[in-house]
């Protein structure tokens, strides 16, 4: 018997059961998209990290850290978790006194109805195919632990994820995301007491590490570069759906900053484990062809039988933390933002619940199909992450500082976000192409702003002012 095999599947199997069994506290959509907005200190901060740690904080991160020492962490876990920092000291507070259900009505209350249905079709795509990578990798831990054919495996990953989103929302979402940020932390420090304890402790594991692997930022590298690397990570995830939410879940904004801080200072915690076992990395493996095999290849060497199952776990942890997050942050600006304002209110609670989880099955059926195409999933994600997300940061952070523009100067700041993004990833292959368009976006919202600005301070003609007396 394949007792990895067995171990996974009855931790999967826990989840769904959670997910099922919390059905019965979801009356209304609020309830469903943002767990009845009752969510305390403890469930806001572990979910809040659990959603962010991703498969690519545990295996990216090792990877780019073995490679490049530790300026290759400068998205994972340093820009992530200082978008957590920025998201709790400036804006959960504000976001969450507006009173919205997704970011999307922030966009209507600052701008209008066109800009919110655009935001969602820019937003909401990104979700979906990131879920279906995560889909994939699920699949892959699945196939490697057993004999199971990898798109077998992708099915039936799919189909336990698509189960507990679809039936329990929320939080559903949030209790599972505990039980696994749990599993995270136990299963990445077993990996880490393993390997220092192999080598003669942690400082021994350290202290061979070469001097210029700990530079944070690269020496002779060029700033531009540098200041990419950490724009992308931080402007383009702050104001993601799915940390939007958990913070407008939260009960209170105290609450709700709070969860941000800890969640940030969690998150990077134990980011810093994968860190760690890269700098070190080249002298436990040197030559690896593929960094990003290094902390499996490690945990296959260090953690036998039980330990080995517990880190299965955690990669699985950070993976569904991912997936089902990503579903629902779909779900919420498509449902809410796209398909109920068909029907303005004439819908009762029960109907917008089921319109809600039949988008979730949509999309989570979209993800799997992402899934099994292996070879284009991650190039598709890395796509999604930067089209539109200049102009979007550009738009919600104007949104929530003093007036400045109206739709005009919000939809200039989209397109020219989307046009220089193209133009300078697809067309002309620039070196920096989302500072370019975070530039372009920054700029044509300021100027379309101030051209709005000056248009209605300019006096009307007089029978202008008396038809609008009349």
């Amino acid at each position: 018997m394949n007792w990895t095999l067995a171990g996974i599947a009855a931790y999967i199997l826990v989840q769904l059961f959670l997910g099922v069994a919390l059905t019965r506290r979801i009356a209304t959509e609020e309830d469903y998209l943002l767990a009845g907005r009752r969510l305390g200190p403890g469930l806001g901060t572990f979910t809040i990290f659990a959603t962010w740690f991703g498969a690519e904080t545990c295996i990216g991160a090792a990877g780019s850290v073995y490679s490049a020492g530790l300026a290759g962490g400068s998205s994972d876990p340093f820009g992530y978790a200082l978008c957590l920092f920025l998201m709790g000291a400036l804006f959960a507070a504000p976001l969450w006194r507006r009173g919205l259900t997704t970011l999307a009505d922030l966009i209507r209350q600052r701008y209008s109805e066109g800009l919110e249905r655009m935001v969602v079709l820019l937003a909401a795509p990104g979700s979906i195919i990131w879920a279906g990578a995560q889909i994939r990798a699920f699949g892959q831990v699945i196939a490697a632990s057993s004999e199971f054919d990898v798109e077998l495996a992708i099915t039936a990953a799919a189909l336990v994820v698509i189960a507990y989103t679809v039936y329990g929302g929320m939080f559903a979402d949030v209790v599972t995301d505990v039980v696994q940020g749990f599993a995270l932390i136990l299963g990445l420090g077993l990996l880490l007491y393993a390997v220092a304890d192999a080598h003669g402790g942690f400082a021994a594991l350290l202290e061979p590490v070469d001097p210029a692997r700990w530079a944070v930022f690269p020496a002779n590298g060029n700033w531009l570069h540098t200041l990419e690397s950490w724009a992308i990570p931080v402007t383009g995830s702050l104001f993601a759906q799915e940390v939007v939410a958990r913070v407008l879940a939260s009960r209170s904004p105290r609450v709700a900053r709070g969860a941000c801080l800890l969640g940030g200072a969690l998150y990077l915690a134990v980011g810093l484990i994968p860190v760690v076992i890269g700098l070190a990395g080249p002298r436990l493996l040197p030559g690896l062809e593929q960094p990003e095999q290094l902390l499996p290849a490690l945990a296959q060497h260090h953690l036998p039988g039980i330990l080995y199952v517990l880190f299965a776990g955690a990669l699985i942890s950070a993976i569904l933390s991912t997936v089902d997050s990503a579903l629902l942050a779909a779900s919420a600006l498509v449902s809410h933002n796209l398909v109920l304002p068909l029907w303005g209110d004439r819908l009762p609670e029960s109907a917008k619940i089921r319109v809600a989880r039949s988008c979730v099955a949509i999309f989570g059926v979209v993800a799997y199909l992402l899934a099994l195409s292996a070879d284009s999933v991650h190039d598709m994600a890395e796509q999604a992450s930067g089209f539109g997300g200049a102009g979007l940061f550009v738009v919600v952070l104007f949104a929530l500082l003093p007036p400045l523009g109206k739709a005009k100067a919000a939809a200039s700041a989209l397109f020219a976000g989307i046009g220089t993004w193209i133009l300078g990833s697809v067309v002309w292959d620039w070196a920096t192409p989302y500072l370019a368009s975070l530039a372009a976006a920054t700029v044509a919202f300021v100027a379309a702003g101030r051209w709005e600005a000056r248009g209605a301070a300019e006096p009307q003609p007089y029978f202008e002012e008396q038809r609008e007396e009349a």
